[in-house]
This record gives structure tokens, sequence and C-alpha cells, in this order.
């Protein structure tokens, strides 16, 4: 199983909006193997399609996050095809980061609480409710398939800021 490459931002494809998905096989497992060994290498703890080169509707996850009771639980990875936000509620203020954002962080205010349906690998619907951290995380990577960054949640000027510096870092790297 390879570590697929990140797109990084301004990858103009991580603005594309994916398309769902509708045959499921082992090509379809294949990539979502590849996208969690890819998750856990980097390491992240979500991962969208859109962000590995593939405009397809479907993210992984790790369920396991750790806590002050288990700093350190086991890996619980999960892949989700189709995810679909049906309800949210709440509030909350988070400190974000992107695999495809390199080199930044900030606050973004999203749901505290959604309820997403998805279907799994082989194509079965299920429903999933998440409060708190993982309610970010699906809210973050959910996001990526409709081809938003969390640098879309941040203040313009502090977008701005930041790619700049960004731009100007790379241009530094190739002189």
């Amino acid at each position: 199983m390879p570590i697929l490459r990140i797109l990084k931002f301004p990858d103009p494809r991580l603005n594309e909006e994916s398309v769902l998905i509708e045959e499921f096989g082992e090509e379809l497992k294949t990539l979502a193997s590849d996208m969690i060994e890819t998750m856990v290498a980097a390491p992240g703890v979500g991962l969208a399609a859109p962000q590995v080169g593939k405009l397809l509707r479907m993210i992984v996850i790790e369920r396991a996050v750790p806590s002050e009771e288990d700093p350190q639980p086991p890996s619980d990875p999960m892949a989700l095809v189709n995810p679909e936000i049906m309800s949210a509620e709440g509030s909350q203020v988070f400190n974000e980061g992107c695999l495809s954002v390199e080199d930044f962080q900030s606050e973004v205010t999203r749901y505290m609480k959604v309820e997403v349906e998805a279907q799994d690998l082989d194509g079965n619907f299920f429903t999933m409710e998440a409060e708190g951290r993982m309610a970010v995380i699906l809210q973050h990577e959910i996001d990526h398939l409709d081809g938003v960054l969390f640098l879309n949640h941040v203040n313009p000027l502090k977008r701005s800021m930041y790619t700049k510096s960004l731009l100007k870092r790379r241009k530094k790297g190739r002189d």
C-alpha cells in the first residue's frame, strides 16, 4: 500500500467539487486503504480523496480521539463514502489545521454536533452522530468534497497574509 502524495494549497484541484461514488469494489477499497495509510503517516486525523488528487466523495477519519483518560488510544480508522451532513446543531470554536495547508492553524467556528449519512466500502448506508472534535473532523473533511478548504472559514485578512507568506517562502525555495 503506497503512501499517496497530498496536494498542497494553492493547488486548484483542492477547489473542485467531487463526484458521487456509484461503483463499489476492490479499486475503491484499495484507495481507502491507501488513504488511511497516508493519513496515519502524515500524521493526521482525517483525509479526503480530493487531497490525494481523486475527485471522489470519500473521506477517511481516525475515530480514536485522544482524551485525558486515554492519551494514546489504539488506531480506529474508517472510510465514509458519499458522506452528507443530515442535521447539525450548536456551535463551537476549534483550532484547525489541514494536511493540505502547510504551517497554518486557525480558529474556525463549526457545529457542535452533526448527524452524517454515508455508505461503507460495500455501498451499505449508515448514519453516524458526532459531537465535539469528531464533529469538527467530519465537517472539515466533508468540506473538502465540496472544494472548500478550512481557509475559506478564516478571516479574509488572516487568509491573505498566510497566502502571501506561503507564496514568498515557495518563491525563495526556488531561487
